[in-house]
């Protein structure tokens, strides 16, 4: 005789090792096939929103981290809910050990900002990003999908175009899927002129771009400058990001109160920066992962 609670955990890991994206059901529930190696899993905390107005910012791990500094900080600050997390044997082997000695899994999740007015914001961060390119593929596949779903109108991807120094000013640029992708971003003076400034977009910030416009969803991708060291944090970088985005869907963020604490974080980091070694120098002066 086996338990309650011993078939509802049978169940789970069950579902875990039929799934696979796109599945048939094969007798594993909806939308899983039977023996196939789990891909991408979406599992939501509590019920799935409705399906209705939303626009998607994405932000996660790259050069200078400024995607997932943006929208971590987007997190905290507009109280944002979450509401998915992603789960997949594409993630790196390995786990990260927290301030308590604890160790935690890394994590890729999708939260949610809802609003009276205008769209409802979902925000997707992480710790990594997916391992390959073809798990890349299946996870922006994934998302996409999932997008499709709820009824997302447009995605915003995040990211950082490393350079040999410290930019002073970062300048931040935009490449979209189509015109009307990118015409918000004109209107708030965001340079489109990416073309020869960098190679190809790589990791989640332009495969999800890509594949969100091949499934006929509007998508932009923000890139800007920031120092390309490893052990930099583009904070600056992430504060022109903020900037453009609380214009772009009206956030109503206290960017002075954000310009104050992002002032104390560069100071701290200008003093590390010089014990920085400098970059070696390359044929290019800029590129670009994310």
């Amino acid at each position: 005789m086996v338990s309650g609670a011993a078939r509802q955990n049978g169940s789970a890991l069950r579902k875990v090792a039929c799934y696979e994206r796109g599945g048939d059901g094969g007798g594993c529930g909806p939308g899983v096939a039977r023996g196939a190696r789990m891909t991408w899993q979406a599992v939501w905390s509590g019920k799935q929103p409705k399906h209705g107005d939303y626009v998607l910012v994405e932000g996660l791990p790259g050069i200078g981290n400024v995607g997932k500094l943006t929208i971590d900080f987007l997190i905290d600050t507009l109280k944002a809910k979450k509401i998915v997390d992603f789960r997949s044997h594409n993630l790196p082997h390995s786990v990260f050990v927290n301030e308590k000695g604890l160790v935690e899994l890394p994590r890729i999740e999708l939260h949610i900002v809802e609003r009276k007015k205008g769209p409802h914001i979902l925000l997707l961060s992480g710790d990594v990003q997916p391992v390959d390119e073809a798990s890349c593929y299946d996870f922006c596949e994934r998302v996409v999908g999932l997008s499709a779903e709820l009824g997302v109108k447009r995605i915003i991807t995040t990211g950082g175009i490393g350079l040999k120094s410290v930019p002073k000013k970062p300048k931040v640029y935009v490449a979209g899927t189509n015109r009307e992708a990118v015409k918000p971003f004109k209107k708030l003076k965001v340079s489109t002129d990416l073309y020869g400034t960098v190679g190809p977009i790589i990791g989640v910030s332009g495969v999800l771009a890509g594949v969100a416009g091949r499934e006929g969803i509007p998508a932009a991708a923000l890139l800007v400058e920031v120092y390309g060291h490893p052990m930099y944090l583009g904070v600056r970088g992430a504060k022109e990001l903020l900037r453009i985005i609380n214009a772009d869907l009206n956030l109503k963020l206290n960017m002075k109160a954000i310009e104050k604490e992002i002032q104390v974080l560069e100071d701290e980091l200008t003093e590390k920066t010089k014990d920085m070694s400098p970059l070696p120098d390359k044929e290019s002066d800029v590129n670009y992962i994310g």
